[in-house]
């Protein structure tokens, strides 16, 4: 293994080494495609799943530490910003810890909301995001690691009992979850009263962060899109340690 602190290199790339990245990162979700999976921020840590191939077309295999999160990064756009680092541990954090830290994720919520910003699939850096990208976005910033996906981040969270017409059991910080009866889609984060603030695209959101209710009097269609398809809803108990995810 590379010395810590050693600048990447492909020679220096082995399955299993560890890397901290200087700068944020595109994830790709194939070799090939110029689709992505995701983003890693500047500090965030990834594995090398397999060696460097010349069908790979000058990507490299990854998971990322934090969320366990498969991808493939650019070998030229690592250049000169990753650096060998050791395995990352999770900060496992009690539910009452992360009960007093759910207010800097909403003060970290109505900053990102007020930068101009667009959706953005697979956006994790910001200030363009996609609906799980912000969750997980605001939940890291205050030192909560949460699973990637919005689907993951339904299995992931304590079930809490919502409908359009009961809010009752939801408190701020909760997680708002829609989509199909067979599968969750979209994410937002419950800001009290019912209204949720969302990362939302442009054929039935607004094409970035907005805020909607779950108020059925509430008529605005964003709001009635998302309201139609309301799963449910789950509040965060626990830290991901970074184990990857189905």
């Amino acid at each position: 293994m590379p010395t810590l602190g050693t600048p990447i290199a492909p020679d220096l790339i082995s399955p299993g080494s560890c890397w901290k990245l200087l700068n944020g990162q595109n994830g790709y979700a194939r070799p090939t495609e110029k689709g992505l999976a995701t983003q890693a921020a500047a500090g965030r840590g990834f594995k090398v799943a397999a060696p460097l191939r010349p069908e790979d077309h000058g990507r490299l295999h990854v998971v990322l530490l934090e969320d366990g999160y498969p991808c493939w990064l650019s070998m030229d756009a690592l250049a000169g910003q990753a650096v060998a680092c050791e395995t990352w541990q999770p900060c496992l954090l009690s539910s009452s810890d992360i009960s007093s830290r759910l207010h800097a994720v909403l003060e970290w919520l109505k900053a990102a909301a007020e930068r101009d910003n667009t959706y953005l699939w697979g956006g994790t850096i910001g200030p363009d995001l996609d609906c799980s990208g912000l969750v997980q976005t605001a939940f890291a910033n205050a030192g909560i690691w949460l699973p990637r996906d919005a689907y993951q981040q339904e299995r992931f969270c304590q079930p809490v009992a919502v409908q359009p017409d009961n809010i009752d059991e939801l408190r701020a910080g909760d997680l708002i979850f829609f989509g199909t009866p067979e599968r969750c889609t979209h994410v937002g984060i419950h800001l009290g009263e019912g209204r949720y603030m969302h990362s939302s695209g442009i054929e039935h959101g607004r094409n970035g962060i907005g805020i909607d209710s779950l108020n059925p009097q509430d008529l605005h269609p964003v709001a009635s899109h998302y309201r139609a398809e309301l799963r449910g809803a789950g509040r965060v108990m626990r830290c991901h340690d970074g184990s990857t995810l189905p």
